[in-house]
């Protein structure tokens, strides 16, 4: 995983706009290095479960677009930057699904979308706690291996999964069976906890308007 020293050495950002995202995230700078970390871990978690080839490089260019941001939303950013990182997330998810060829819905604009943050932020944030919630109730073989699986970047994810496989002691097709069922498992997991996160929505609301 890259750290956040190493992640300035990016051609493609400047260390003073590298400085203002870690700023934005704390003014301590080792707390903020600490939650860009924490975010970064979070991004890759997502891509992860959504069966995407690239996670890390996913969750970079997920960053790096927010650092290009950072001059622009700041001012008037309010609440966690965390949820403008997932809901920036988001729409990268939707352009790999496009990309790969298996998105029919029509076509988003990436800047009109990110002036939605705030909701779809909020939104997306309880997909990621369901995510994390369910990720944590695997077990410790499973949640290693899917994560895993999709950690490396298309150049060396072959032989990073020929390394997992031979750790674990099975072949490569049968580790490539055993994610997608992981994978698909927690994809029931998340659609069931957000289906309770509603439910009780819905009753706290049916509450409230009794009491009044």
């Amino acid at each position: 995983m890259k750290s956040a020293t190493s992640r300035r050495n990016d051609r493609l950002i400047t260390q003073e706009a590298f400085d203002q995202m870690l700023d934005w995230l704390d003014s301590d700078r080792e707390r903020a290095g600490q939650r860009y970390e924490e975010i970064r871990s979070g991004l890759i978690k997502i891509f992860v479960c959504r069966g995407c080839l690239d996670s890390e490089g996913l969750a970079d260019e997920t960053i790096n677009r927010v650092i290009r941001k950072v001059p622009e939303i700041v001012p008037n950013y309010v609440g966690n930057p965390a949820l403008y990182f997932s809901s920036v997330a988001r729409y990268i998810l939707l352009e790999y699904q496009r990309t790969m060829g298996t998105m029919t819905q029509r076509r988003h604009s990436i800047p009109e979308a990110l002036d939605q943050v705030e909701e779809d932020g909020e939104e997306i944030e309880r997909e990621y706690e369901c995510l994390d919630r369910c990720i944590e109730h695997l077990t410790p073989v499973n949640r290693e291996l899917i994560l895993e699986y999709y950690q490396e970047d298309k150049h060396a994810m072959i032989e990073n999964r020929k390394r997992l496989a031979a750790r674990i002691g099975i072949t490569l097709n049968a580790l490539r069976v055993r994610a997608d069922r992981i994978r698909n498992s927690l994809q029931k997991c998340v659609a069931e906890c957000l289906r309770s996160k509603d439910a009780k929505a819905e009753r706290q609301d049916d509450q409230g308007w009794r009491g009044r």
